[in-house]
């Protein structure tokens, strides 16, 4: 089979890589986006069904092209994949769906990559990874498989249905623990949700979504997160029209709530004494978002309606102030562990110096430490909106910038010297005179 020449292969044709395309585009640099399923595909099977966007409609697209629900309206799953298929039409990219990227490897002796692929092999000079954070679910190897309990990632879930009956533990309270606990409580299910450190903004206060409040407040653009905070998951849910996740509702609808899960044992599941902090400091962060809000507004003269009543918070749930520490699973009628618990990222077919000793990307904003790769979609990777829809449009810009810039580099050719500028050489000594 022949080799296919591109000057840039975009590996994934997710947010991430219909964003790369549109910038290559406009820069009219010759690019391939290689998709293994179709594009946008883990809006469409990775997640489940009533999953919508945690930002609105206006706020959560690219520029150029609207979605189709109304502005404040969270878009579904189904409804946000077919919004990048059109965009990708609109763009006219060159996405090849059903085309698996193997490996990448560096020429010997002259510029670019190797890249193998299940449609052949592609010669390229720069490859973009745009196959973003969601890539292998991650697991915490605390509960044997053979446990005798039903196990899966929030990755594979997709309605109460889907699960054995009894009772379901949902380990991991960011934006998919907290919305699938009370998705099942909502069905009747007896849950239990591990709640651990957490930042929860309000959906919506004074009148404006709380990422129109990120973003006047420059906090879409911090460059590096708080201590700890890239490790920290955000409680935020565009669920039922948009909700504040609170874990005090969230307990009220009949959800039991602990720690922490650190440890198992003989059919028994031990949490951390941690539940209470994890709520204060949820709390916490939630206050002070309000208070800069409140600053905000009164400084800038917005004639914002007031909420007064948003900073009481009511009493602590029970179960954090008596906290369960540790649970028999089976005496408490837990059939299902659901493990909310986030991705690690696998990019063992890209065979560069760019990856660290853990197989983590080594980069600075996206241009990693192998010259000619390039990295977009990952969290923070120029700022805290980079693994958002509208953020990985502003990085893909700067990759496609900085792509742009190689070219003109490898462009230059120095101009040959006049007779005039050319240097006389002493035919005695060798020296110029």
């Amino acid at each position: 089979m022949s080799v296919q020449s591109v000057e840039v292969l975009v590996v994934g044709a997710g947010q991430a890589g219909v964003a790369m395309s549109a910038h290559l585009g406009e820069r009219g640099i010759s690019h391939v986006v290689l998709e293994r399923d179709r594009i946008a595909e883990a809006w469409r099977t990775g997640r489940w069904d009533s999953l919508v966007a945690n930002g609105p409609a206006w706020h959560d697209r690219f520029p150029g092209l609207e979605h189709e629900v109304d502005g404040d309206r969270f878009p579904g799953k189904d409804q946000v994949a077919a919004y990048f298929e059109r965009f990708a039409e609109k763009i006219e990219a060159p996405i090849r769906t059903g085309v698996t990227v193997t490996l990448v490897r560096k020429h010997a002796g002259r510029a670019g990559f190797h890249v193998e692929t299940t449609d052949g092999t592609y010669d390229a000079r720069y490859v973009v990874a745009a196959t973003g954070p969601f890539q292998v679910p991650a697991i915490p190897p605390l509960v044997p498989e053979d446990a005798g309990i039903h196990q899966l990632h929030s990755r594979d879930y997709r309605n109460p249905d889907q699960l054995p009956a009894g009772g379901v533990l949902v380990v991991g309270a960011g934006a998919s623990g907290s919305q699938i606990a009370d998705e099942l409580a909502r069905a009747g299910r007896d849950v239990w949700l591990a709640v651990g450190p957490h930042s929860r903004p309000p959906r919506q206060y004074r009148g404006r979504d709380f990422t129109w409040w990120l973003g006047v407040l420059g906090h879409w653009e911090r460059t590096t997160p708080p201590d700890g905070g890239d490790h920290v998951t955000i409680a935020v849910s565009g669920a039922n029209g948009g909700e504040t996740v609170d874990f005090r509702t969230i307990a009220s609808r009949g959800v039991r709530l602990v720690g922490r899960a650190n440890a198992y044992a003989n059919g028994t599941l031990r949490f951390a004494p941690d539940l209470l902090d994890n709520i204060k400091r949820g709390d916490q962060d939630y206050l002070d978002m309000l208070e800069r809000c409140d600053r905000y507004a009164e400084r800038n003269g917005l004639d914002l309606p007031e909420e007064p009543g948003a900073s009481v918070l009511g009493p602590y749930p029970a179960d954090a102030l008596e906290p369960v520490e540790e649970l028999d699973l089976a005496a408490a009628g837990i059939t299902t562990i659901l493990w909310a618990t986030g991705y690690r990222t696998d990019y063992s077919w890209l065979q560069v110096d760019a990856l660290d000793a853990d197989g983590r990307p080594q980069h600075e904003r996206g241009i990693s430490t192998e010259p000619g790769v390039y990295f977009l979609g990952l969290p923070w990777l120029s700022r805290r909106g980079s693994s958002f829809i509208w953020g990985v449009w502003n990085d893909a810009k700067f990759i496609a910038d900085q792509i742009a810039i190689q070219q003109s580099y490898l462009a230059y050719e120095p101009a040959a010297p006049t007779a005039l500028e050319a240097p006389e050489l002493a035919t005695t000594t060798g020296a110029f005179r």
